[in-house]
């Protein structure tokens, strides 16, 4: 009698996972030895430098939105290094980013995020 009161719980506990439907069960993922896909992301950027002036144009061919900011470093100490605002490059979206140093540039950048 003890047996049968002990196998109860198993047996109900049991009956109930063999009665969910197939797609309720955790199932073991199958590697078949390729790495992951990557995630493709980022826009395409082109900068242009015409003396002091800097032109930067980025191109998202992707579905993720890319947040973008214009870096700019000048030449001069006494020059202020700017970052532009973030800008949000949406799906085959191109835009258009700015900025300037008084005197020379010294090196530009696009800095890339996720956006939401």
């Amino acid at each position: 009698m003890r047996l049968s009161r002990s196998l109860a719980p198993l047996t109900v506990a049991l009956a109930l996972v063999l009665s969910l439907p197939c797609d309720a069960l955790p199932h073991a993922r199958v590697n078949d030895g390729k790495p992951p896909a990557p995630q493709l992301f980022g826009a395409a950027c082109r900068t242009a430098v015409n003396r002091s002036h800097v032109v930067a144009y980025c191109h998202n061919p992707y579905v993720d939105t890319d947040r973008v900011r214009l870096h700019i470093e000048c030449a001069r100490w006494w020059d202020i290094d700017t970052d532009s605002a973030p800008v949000d490059t949406g799906a085959a979206m191109t835009v258009r980013l700015t900025g300037r140093c008084w005197k020379e540039v010294r090196s530009v950048w696009i800095s890339h995020q996720k956006g939401h």
